[in-house]
């Protein structure tokens, strides 16, 4: 028996991050997640496989018109003359109260109810599937505790969407723990919800697939679904499989030791040619994060805006369209620490002040309100960029204190570094 078990489809969601810059890739970034979902459905007609699982978050929400819905029910349908069933859970995105819009679904759909669990018995495949979808988008109880016992003599899976134990930047609705999920003695759960590919036990398997198109940076790396196939003693093995037709990928950049704006350059290429063979013609959104001692530290700071274009000029020389920088971040240090460089002088009073500064930053009263303010006068597309929202953050405004002194410094210095 073969299957493939997807979530976090959020079919439609726009990606995130690049469409406002000029020069992005807009054919890659409209409608990803339609050609991803398209690859998967091919995959499942070419593979013949048993069935299609969808573990929640199918949609982004309610749709802003029926073309979202028209394009599931037709891939849908290619399920349908291929004889493959699909079993859906509607999750936190796209639960029941979210969604005001309906179609019809063709009839090897079955989308498990919101109000209790149930189970769907296919005596054909040997095959008892047990689920329930989201009523509501912020589900707190445990749902797996309702579910019923295994079906005897026949595989039995459970469909989950859920942040099982608590997952770092997913919200923790229907909570439940692996001992809890162990206890159904199922042998298979299909979990979503967590957007990175995780697999919490082997026997029996509870996996999260990942979702099937990555949206922004936070999403970063292969993208796609679990083919699963379980063997006659109800055992199961898991291969992933990509789907993603666009990747977002950090790229990052160690210039340790580089004293020349050339040489920091030639590194950046070495780090993005592996980046871009590792895609394997997937086009990327390359995120640059330089780091490391080096004594450029200063210039890559003053000169934050030449540094980003170089890269992106990089990434159009040897990319072949394939690459695109989405922003270029510099943590990188002054060896010896951040005072080695000044003993004495004008330039150590300077930079004492700039430590108080970092070391204190109620000191920084100001800069909150002149944010604002700024906000207020700029046009109403611009008032809430992610720039501006990082400045009103107190331990970002903090660090930008060592921005400062690289900045200011550099500018003091000259170009002859005197």
């Amino acid at each position: 028996m073969k299957f493939i078990h997807a979530a976090d489809i959020h079919l439609d969601s726009p990606l995130r991050g690049l469409s406002r810059y000029e020069g992005a890739p807009a054919d890659e970034i409209r409608g990803a997640t339609r050609r991803a979902f398209v690859n998967m459905i091919d995959l499942a007609i070419e593979e013949d496989v048993d069935f299609l699982l969808i573990a929640g978050d199918l949609y982004d929400g309610d749709w802003k018109d029926h073309s979202t819905g028209l394009f599931f029910v037709r891939q849908m349908g290619r399920l349908r003359e291929a004889e493959v069933p699909v079993f859906i859970i509607h999750g936190n995105h796209d639960a029941a109260s979210r969604m005001t819009k309906h179609l019809r679904l063709p009839g090897n759909v079955h989308v498990f109810d919101s109000k209790c669990p149930e189970t769907k018995l296919n005596e054909r495949l040997g095959l008892a599937i047990h689920g329930q979808s989201f009523a509501t988008p912020a589900v707190t109880e445990d749902l797996s505790c309702h579910y019923p016992d295994p079906v005897a003599d026949v595989l039995n899976i459970g469909m989950l969407h859920t942040a099982v134990d608590g997952r770092e930047g997913h919200d923790k609705y229907a909570p439940c723990s692996i001992a809890g999920l162990l206890n159904r003695d199922y042998d298979y759960w299909a979990l979503g919800h967590v957007h990175q590919r995780e697999q919490l036990s082997e026997d029996p398997r509870i996996c999260f697939p990942g979702n099937l198109q990555g949206r922004h940076i936070r999403e970063s790396g292969e993208k796609g679904a679990l083919v699963v196939t379980a063997d006659g003693s109800k055992n199961t093995s898991v291969e992933f499989r990509c789907f993603d037709v666009f990747r977002w990928e950090q790229c990052n950049v160690d210039l340790s030791g580089q004293e020349n704006w050339h040489g920091a350059l030639a590194v950046a290429e070495d780090a993005l040619s592996s980046c871009i063979e590792r895609a394997n013609g997937t086009p990327l959104a390359v995120r640059f994060i330089a780091r490391g001692l080096t004594t450029m530290h200063e210039k890559l700071i003053a000169r934050r805006a030449q540094w980003t274009d170089d890269l992106r000029a990089l990434a159009n020389d040897i990319g072949n369209d394939q690459a695109w920088v989405e922003k270029a971040i510099i943590a990188t240090s002054i060896p010896g620490g951040p005072t080695a460089a000044i003993a004495e002088g004008p330039l150590a009073v300077l930079e004492e002040v700039i430590q108080i500064l970092a070391q204190e930053p109620d000191s920084l009263p100001g800069l909150a309100e002149s944010v604002e303010a700024l906000r207020s006068k700029l046009p109403s597309g611009l008032r809430h960029t992610s720039e501006l929202e990082e400045l009103l953050q107190l331990e970002n405004r903090t660090a930008l204190a060592s921005d400062v002194r690289a900045l200011v410094l550099d500018r003091l210095r000259g170009e002859e570094g005197q």
